[in-house]
């Protein structure tokens, strides 16, 4: 069956963040080997990821073979294309895709344990709708593998054990508990999103948005960009290194956003993303055709 322009953007959008790493973040790997001492297990696990990112963007294979749970981000105005339209059009790029073997088969029923084998299920693709007026849909895609999402966290503060009080000194006590709990498992080099305050549930969703992010971009607000940069030199001064192998590069960057909460409430939410940080956006015209790609 032949694609729309929207399946076929959007097909090309999966594609694309499965198989070709970012060039930030690209750059972030290499800087990080340039820092790792010659010959160490932490520069030869990094020099690793740098080849097999090359070699999935020589080959249009997958970067892991966890491809993630897919999640969107549109801002779109009515005009242009509806919540629902969006979503058939993607749930039809994501089958595709899974066919292809652009994504592995990951959507599980939680109750019968059986694979849907399309990656289609119970809010499978994620998608974050906001409408919009401007005159073009900009849809940005993170793929993020189930590693380093069990190794995500969330603190209710005051934390007695961290010494954590509702401040950022206390977030920032968090924020390295979560690092060294972490150690290696959640693939690292890892990076951080994290929203300070919400609700549990849109704790969680800001920190994955803060992943939009490009790696050295810091927070505009002086207090969150000085806390991104502290956490981040200090995490790398944990010696837990990539993979867990140790070294001077445990996280690549560190992203931190706000809601506003409850007086009752101040959460710290944390979402933990691998080195394999497959993230792309496209800005697609009015038929659904590709106007700008990242």
């Amino acid at each position: 069956m032949a694609m729309s322009a929207w399946e076929k953007s959007l097909y090309q959008l999966i594609r694309r963040t499965s198989a070709d790493l970012p060039e930030d973040v690209a750059r972030a790997l290499q800087g990080a080997v340039a820092r790792e001492t010659p010959g160490s297990n932490a520069a030869t696990a990094i020099q690793m990821m740098i080849d097999n990112a090359e070699l999935a963007r020589q080959q249009c294979g997958p970067i892991c073979q966890d491809t993630g749970t897919v999640l969107f981000w549109v801002q779109a105005p009515a005009s242009l294309i509806t919540q629902s339209e969006f979503r058939t059009e993607a749930e039809a790029a994501v089958v595709r895709a899974t066919a292809d073997g652009i994504l592995r088969q990951n959507c599980v029923d939680s109750l019968t344990g059986k694979n849907t084998g399309n990656n289609l299920g119970e809010g499978s693709p994620v998608i974050h709708w906001e409408e919009t007026d401007c005159e073009t849909v900009r849809v940005s895609l993170i793929l993020k593998g189930g590693g380093c999402e069990n190794v995500g966290a969330q603190y209710a503060l005051p934390q007695t054990s961290l010494g954590a009080s509702r401040d950022l000194e206390g977030v920032r006590r968090c924020l390295l508990h979560a690092v060294n709990a972490a150690q290696g498992k959640g693939c690292a080099p890892g990076i951080l999103g994290v929203c300070i305050g919400g609700d549990r549930a849109t704790g969680f969703d800001e920190s994955k948005h803060q992943l939009l992010r490009e790696i050295g971009t810091r927070s505009l607000v002086p207090e969150l960009a000085e806390l991104e940069q502290r956490v981040l030199s200090e995490a790398n001064q944990l010696g837990i290194g990539p993979m867990g192998f140790g070294g001077k590069t445990t996280l690549l960057d560190v992203f931190v956003g706000t809601r506003s909460r409850l007086p009752a409430s101040y959460f710290v939410s944390v979402s933990y993303m691998c080195w394999a940080y497959r993230r792309r956006r496209v800005t697609l015209g009015s038929a659904g055709h590709t106007a700008m790609g990242l």
